[in-house]
């Protein structure tokens, strides 16, 4: 198979393009680093392409790697037909390569390994060729053997039925075609084991739907179901057209004597070995295509969240909140360093609330403390009573956001955090994660687990290798498309950058403590360990502001410095003029960019790029997303009514909707057919992780605690 020519025709792009990409990502290359740097070689190829290309290049290596493997193995057992060779060569999946090599895979004993050692393959020959004038009974005299253990004409029968019944289910051609049968016009179904108990599975007590229909998250819910012993689940194939479909191909005469043991060998073969391997396969086929979607939506909800706008300048009040073990609290400066941290008790069994009151009065004075952040989880809907009459009482503006808290239990017990507060308890860690997450959401989110983040579905169940370097490749993506200051960055934002692993993360940090600030990008190359391949991949995403060279505070790669100096030289700037915050305009004067490229020595793809980053160095691109609503005042879910016009925050997209905050503790469903007008397949073509709407409240179920909205007609 020509891997680069499938590549091109899958990803829809050039032939040239793939060549490229494949020849960068194998020299050793990044994928930001190819996406921002190589835009000349590969046609501008965003990361989504490239890693979409990374992912099935490695499938497509494995497949031909599997194909020679087989290939030597048929060859070993002097089998191979040439034929057989086309037929695997031309094979385009995993499961067309393992049908072709079934009937040459070396078996464990199985029935029909037994029968062949008795001797029986002769009569089961006989059976297949169906040209004997004789009742079976008489030609299976002559096989007979009370050495081998065949004691009468039955046993014989039966043993080259066994025979018989393997070759069928070995069949290539006959599983192919069963697969595609059994997924075109199968059912997938489900029952309860226990029809009386009470379990999230009761849509699934009696349920079934075409295989071809079944949705992801459907999927996903029957497998959990199935795993947690409430559900058994199976596939329903169309079996008498698959029977006739295999007494076709195989009975092929009218003879009295083999067509009624051929009839039953045939449904020996499906029953007993076909249909629960297809079964087998078809499941995991569904769950993969399942997890995969599922992935794709966790991936695009984590960036989202990552890629939300930071709110600098503020000096914020992190408060985990709890009730037995107090609210704790703390209080982070503006660069995210933590001032203070305390405990207060103001829910219950405490009810302190006036004491908790006078501490904060204190915090905000001494502090000047405009923001607070309030965690999301036990005893945030108390604490926010607190917080709103607190900001009725306060002299000055203070406002309040509440956090999706989501793994700041899992950050405050790790390693790291321990390592970073070494001599606060897991409250206090928590309480600062929670300051910070709203100061720099990408700059916090980046020590947790991302699986632990809570914006997928089902995540628990899914391939977890598969899962990881899925969201480890969307955070590597945003963490080098904001960029990193190298001076402020911990270990855990370092090593996503581009290039950077785990022990240079930690090498550049110990570096920075030992020697000082980094003054110029060049200084990396001191760094233990740091070469010039880890320096060419990521001086570009990591920043230096006032320092010796005001480029590095750009994204403009080290390698363009020259050609970014004579850019400058030519419209009579000089590199100073940056510190002023950037040359507005510039784009302006350009006005032929092919002609200065050529001129420039560099392609217009990166010129272009110099251009936009030097009138704006060091630009953000979070800066166009939507902020984070800041509330003052308190919604009950008692005080909604249906009709109510609210604005809310999306928290999480999933397959058949999203969940929104609208304020009151308890997100509310927005049902995909309830977000717009038109027919979309995917909640997600409309909607990310962070976004502000306008919605709707359609009915409020207190018991349940279950808010519908919709956003039609807003």
């Amino acid at each position: 198979m020509n891997i680069l020519k499938k590549l091109t025709e899958e990803l829809g792009i050039k032939l040239w393009q793939t060549e490229a990409a494949v020849k960068l990502i194998d020299e050793g290359n990044t994928i930001p680093f190819i996406s921002r740097y190589r835009k000349e070689a590969t046609g501008s190829l965003n990361d989504e392409v490239l890693r979409n290309l990374n992912e099935r290049l490695s499938y497509l290596r494995g497949l031909e790697d599997k194909k020679t493997q087989v290939l030597g193995s048929i060859e070993e057992q002097g089998k191979l037909t040439e034929e057989l060779k086309n037929q695997i060569l031309a094979a385009e999946t995993l499961v067309a390569v393992d049908d072709l090599y079934r009937p040459y895979r070396p078996k464990r004993r199985t029935r029909a390994t037994i029968a062949k050692e008795k001797g029986l393959e002769g009569l089961a020959d006989i059976i297949r060729l169906q040209l004997t004038k004789k009742p079976l009974e008489e030609e299976a005299k002559a096989y007979l053997s009370e050495e081998k253990g065949v004691l009468t004409v039955e046993d014989a029968i039966a043993g080259a039925g066994d025979i018989l019944a393997e070759a069928v289910s070995d069949e290539a051609d006959y599983r192919t075609y069963i697969r595609k049968a059994t997924f075109e016009e199968g059912q997938l179904c489900s029952e309860a084991r226990d029809e009386k108990a009470e379990t999230v599975y009761e849509m699934y007590y009696h349920y079934e739907e075409p295989v071809k229909k079944a949705a992801g998250h459907r999927i996903l819910a029957l497998n959990r179901g199935e795993a947690e012993k409430v559900l058994t689940v199976r596939v329903e194939a169309p079996e008498d057209r698959i029977l006739r479909y295999l007494e076709k191909k195989l009975i092929v005469r009218d003879n009295p004597y083999t067509t009624p043991v051929l009839k039953e060998v045939i449904a020996d073969s499906y029953r007993r070995l076909i249909a629960p391997s297809i079964e087998r396969e078809i499941r995991n086929e569904l769950t993969e295509k399942a997890e995969d979607g599922a992935i794709r939506v966790f991936g695009k909800n984590l960036e989202q969240l990552l890629m939300q706008p930071p709110i600098a300048g503020q000096v914020v009040l992190g408060w985990d909140p709890a009730f037995r073990t107090g609210c704790k609290l703390a209080v982070v400066d503006a660069t995210g360093k933590v001032l203070d941290t305390t405990v207060i008790y103001p829910t219950a069994p405490q009810n302190k609330v006036a004491e908790a009151k006078a501490v904060l009065k204190k915090l905000i004075q001494k502090y000047g403390i405009s923001l607070i952040s309030l965690g999301n989880g036990t005893a945030s809907r108390e604490s926010e009573r607190v917080i709103v009459d607190l900001i009725k009482e306060l002299p000055v503006p203070v406002k309040y956001v509440i956090v999706n808290e989501a793994g700041a239990s899992v950050y405050s017990a790790s390693k790291l955090a321990t390592e970073e507060f070494p001599n606060f308890d897991v409250g206090q860690r928590s309480a600062a994660s929670i300051a910070r997450r709203l100061q720099d959401p990408l700059a916090e989110l980046v020590k947790i687990d991302p699986k632990s983040i809570g914006v997928g579905q089902y995540q628990h169940d899914m391939n977890q290798k598969k899962l990881s370097e899925a969201l480890s490749g969307v955070v590597e993506d945003c963490v080098n498309r904001v960029g990193v200051d190298l001076n402020t960055a911990s270990a855990s934002l370092l090593e996503y950058v581009s290039g950077i692993s785990k022990t240079l993360a930690k090498n550049i940090v110990a570096y920075r403590e030992e020697n000082g600030r980094f003054e110029n990008r060049k200084q990396l190359l001191k760094v233990s360990k740091l070469g010039p391949k880890a320096f060419e991949q990521c001086a570009g995403f990591l920043r230096i502001t006032g320092g010796d060279n005001p480029l590095d505070a750009t994204s403009v790669h080290p390698e363009s410095y020259e050609s970014a100096e004579k850019l400058l030289a030519s419209m009579g700037l000089s590199r100073e003029e940056l510190k002023k915050g950037g040359i507005r305009g510039l784009s302006g004067k350009v006005h032929d960019y092919g002609k200065l490229a050529e001129k420039l020595e560099i392609g217009e793809p990166t010129l272009r790029d110099i251009v936009k980053e030097l009138e704006k160095p060091g630009r953000d691109p979070r800066d166009e997303m939507p902020r984070p609503i800041l509330r003052t005042d308190v919604l009950e879910m008692k005080d909604l009514k249906p009709g109510m016009v609210l604005k809310g925050t999306v928290r999480n997209v999933i397959d058949f909707g999203v969940f929104v905050d609208i304020g009151v503790h308890q997100d509310g469903l927005v049902h995909i057919s309830q977000i717009t007008d038109r027919y979309i397949k995917h909640p997600l073509e409309v909607l990310s992780v962070g976004d502000v709407v306008d919605v709707k409240v359609l009915s409020v179920d207190l018991q349940k605690k279950r808010i519908a909205l919709t956003m039609k007609g807003l």
